[in-house]
């Protein structure tokens, strides 16, 4: 099978077809997929790993950056994506593999551990080896289909070893962190979890020093000891204190336990632990959001700042004027854009940058430290000039009750900036999920058709705070609808948009809250589009997955209610309140919201005489993965839309010879 290595040595990018509001949108355009997710960096600097997306997995991939030649690769099975990898020494790469059944899901672990070398075939570490074809598999050591486990620590002073955390079957499992011989698979115990459903932190000499986890409760506890011979303390309780705290690294001796900490009120904070002073330190906090990745020193697992999206993605630093914090202003400032070195050289000369934008889907950089020079590597979406995308804008307003709403606004390129027609996009999830300042291929697509697009992290969004998260519990319908209403009649009152030409549209939780949105307020909007969306709220309680264990129903109780609370929220039961039309997708194989939800929402509609078209393609899931699929709901989307706010809808596919 042939990959688009070749991408790796383009430097420019081309315009797409559909960059003004005037022209049809080139639907096929906006669902190319990515040339690549991520990139990173051999310690040699002679090979490069990199994810890339195909149509229903992703492989990893091994170059060798001379001549962009393929090396080696792995490819799982239909459905296997794998989710994080990171090299192991010089010539090695350690990866998981996590599984979804459609394309807006999130992958979920196998629990799978797997190595590939730089000119070998890919090995099963540890786990039940399902994602892997038996026919590619070499499995070493003795590998048990009874555990799983995530790695730890990669052990850089020692690379033949990892500390990886090994879990056993069920939801009320514990996990032992142990040592693994990356080489012969054998595993030596280290020391067991004292609370469910754990991971563990070691310090910089690869000693477990922390164990976090949760039972049925949801209630994290974050344990602590001093060494190997050390036992376990209890050090914070959420169940006690009402937030979260966990690590996220230790000062180079080990003397100062960096922790992000949710506060009462506020976002998160970054503290330092003097341990054997017991004393706390807040060495980074933003007025507005939560430290969104944490930023490491070049070639060490020594935290020294945060990547942080209180608008535009920025970093931040605990020493404001160190080396560190001056490597990445210059390179903030040299590209434009927000910057993370995703990796380095050993030597810490070479460093992979990747950057983006709202407008930029992303580029990867490689970075001359003692030149001072950059070269470029790769582009995401090489196809798009970001000179030629919509910018996507910063906006704050504040809610009915006070309460402070972000999120971002995008006008159509070369558009009107008042009195547009809008559509107002919800994001799914809705608990810990949150708009934030990237390309969005949706939003693209509909700035492209001549809308301007309103995005907002609605209260029970992440980034925010605690207090701000928690405050979208059994909130469905209610407070988090409102946010949307408000800052739709936010974006009106601007004049930013046409009040006579708005309409609202979401996947997944997005679909629940378009479809409330037009129950809830009728006449704020001309149609409605839900996506893969949920509509019967008590179903959640037999249908989708949280419900099949006691800390899934439990956290349904938590953030949804009781399923006697939610038959007056559910829009299954509103549909004759809702007076404009509606369009529904849906996959039949979906089990993060069942295609029932669609059905009995499309049969009520039907019933109240409300106009509404479908889509469902029986084999796709939470999200359609085919290309062909992905283009005939697009481009019905953009007809559906066309017709109640009149922007321009799909170009028409060209003829087959």
């Amino acid at each position: 099978m042939q990959y688009p290595i070749r991408a790796l040595a383009l430097m420019g990018a081309l315009a797409f077809a559909a960059g003004t509001a005037h022209a049809q949108v080139d639907v096929d355009t906006f669902i190319k997929r990515d040339q690549f997710t991520d990139i990173q960096l051999s310690p040699t600097g002679e090979y490069l790993a990199a994810t890339l997306p195909l149509e229903d997995r992703t492989v990893l991939v091994i170059l060798r950056r001379a001549d962009n030649s393929v090396s080696t690769k792995f490819t799982p099975e239909k459905n296997g994506h794998v989710s994080s990898f990171a090299w192991s020494g010089d010539r090695r790469v350690v990866f998981d593999v996590g599984k979804k059944d459609g394309l807006l899901d999130r992958p979920q672990p196998t629990w799978e551990l797997y190595k590939l070398d730089v000119d070998g075939s890919p090995d099963i570490l540890i786990g039940m080896g399902k994602a892997i074809k038996a026919a590619d598999a070499h499995k070493i050591g003795r590998t048990t289909s009874y555990v799983g486990a995530e790695v730890v620590d990669l052990l850089p002073a020692e690379e033949r070893y990892a500390v990886i955390n090994v879990m056993e079957p069920g939801e009320a499992r514990y996990s032992s962190a142990e040592r693994l011989d990356l080489q012969t698979g054998n595993r030596a115990p280290l020391v067991r979890s004292p609370v469910r459903n754990s991971t563990f932190a070691t310090d910089n000499a690869g000693v477990v020093r922390f164990s976090w986890g949760a039972g049925s409760d949801n209630a994290v506890k974050l344990y602590y000891r001093e060494g190997n011979a050390g036992e376990w303390r209890l050090v914070h309780d959420e169940a006690q204190a009402g937030t979260v705290e966990w690590p996220v690294g230790f000062s180079e001796d080990n003397r100062i336990a960096y922790l992000e900490a949710q506060n009462k009120n506020g976002p998160n904070s970054i503290v330092a632990w003097d341990i054997a002073a017991n004393t706390r330190k807040v060495v980074l906090q933003d007025k507005v959001a939560d430290p969104e990745k944490i930023l490491y020193r070049p070639n060490s697992q020594v935290p020294v700042g945060a990547l942080v999206t209180a608008g535009q993605t920025r970093s931040v630093f605990f020493e404001p004027d160190g080396a560190d914090a001056r490597l990445y202003h210059s390179l903030e400032a040299a590209f434009g854009t927000a910057v993370e070195v995703t990796s380095t050289d050993k030597r810490g000369n070479l460093l992979l940058v990747k950057s983006w934008a709202g407008g930029n889907p992303g580029d990867f950089f490689l970075f001359d430290a003692t030149a001072k020079k950059a070269s470029h590597v790769a582009s995401r979406k090489a196809w798009f000039d970001p000179d030629k995308t919509a910018q996507v804008e910063p906006i704050t307003l504040q809610a009915r009750d006070g309460v402070a709403l972000h999120g971002y606004f995008t006008r159509p390129r070369g558009g009107q900036g008042k009195a547009l027609p809008m559509v107002v996009m919800p994001h799914g999830g809705p608990i810990g999920i949150h708009d934030t300042w990237q390309f969005d291929r949706d939003v693209q697509m509909l700035a492209a058709a001549g809308y301007a697009v309103l995005q907002v992290n609605y209260r029970g969004s992440s980034n925010y705070g605690r207090a701000f998260q928690d405050a979208g519990a059994q909130e469905w319908g209610k407070a988090m609808q409102d946010d949307v209403t408000d800052a739709t009649r936010w974006a009106i009152q601007q004049g930013y948009a046409d009040a006579s030409r708005v309409c609202i549209y979401g996947a997944s939780y997005g679909g629940y809250a378009a479809l409330m949105g037009v129950a809830k307020e009728p006449g704020l909007y001309k149609c409605a589009a839900g996506y893969v969306g949920v509509y019967d709220l008590p179903m959640r309680y037999a249908r989708g997955g949280a419900q099949e264990t006691r800390s899934g129903e439990n956290w349904l109780r938590e953030w949804m209610g009781s399923p006697e609370t939610l038959a007056d929220v559910s829009p299954v039961n509103l549909a004759d309140r809702i007076k404009v039309p509606v369009f529904l997708a849906a996959g039949g194989e979906d089990v993060n919201a069942p295609v029932e939800h669609t059905r009995k929402m499309e049969a009520a509609l039907r019933k109240a005489g409300v106009p509404v078209e479908t889509l469902y393609y029986p084999t796709e899931g939470h999200g359609f993965y085919t290309q062909e699929h992905q283009h005939a709901y697009y481009t019905q989307l953009l007809a559906f839309l066309s017709r109640s706010l009149g922007g321009q809808p799909a170009k028409a596919a060209a003829a087959q010879p």
